[in-house]
């Protein structure tokens, strides 16, 4: 089992920034891929962004040259830096983990951006 807590969600300006974090513990396995994914109301959850434990990332046009991805691998921790907002990020953001067959999600957090 894998346990995810995401936090740093929050209401923010458009043009505004935000951080998001996502803890993970349990039974970590090395060669995992962790992200970030997201759900407004109404449409289907779609992904963010994703990191791979050796740094590759993974970006979804909406998102690139405003968001960066990292990850701090002693400390099992994925960030989300979210710079320009638009109130279109507005979503409940979902961290994920997955290794293999095994995959993982938070309870999710709020990102409300306004205009």
């Amino acid at each position: 089992q894998v346990q995810l807590v995401e936090s740093g969600g929050g209401l923010v300006q458009a043009g505004g920034s935000l951080r998001l974090s996502c803890a993970s513990s349990g039974s970590i396995f090395s060669g995992n891929t962790m992200g970030w994914y997201r759900q407004a109301p109404g449409k289907q959850r779609e992904l963010v962004a994703t990191i791979t434990s050796g740094g590759t990332t993974n970006y979804a046009d909406s998102v690139k040259g405003r968001f960066t991805i990292s990850r701090d691998n002693a400390k099992n921790t994925v960030y989300l830096q979210m710079t320009s907002l638009k109130p279109e990020d507005t979503a409940v953001y979902y961290c994920n983990y997955k290794w293999a067959i095994l995959d993982y999600w938070g309870q999710g957090t709020q990102v409300t951006v306004s205009s």
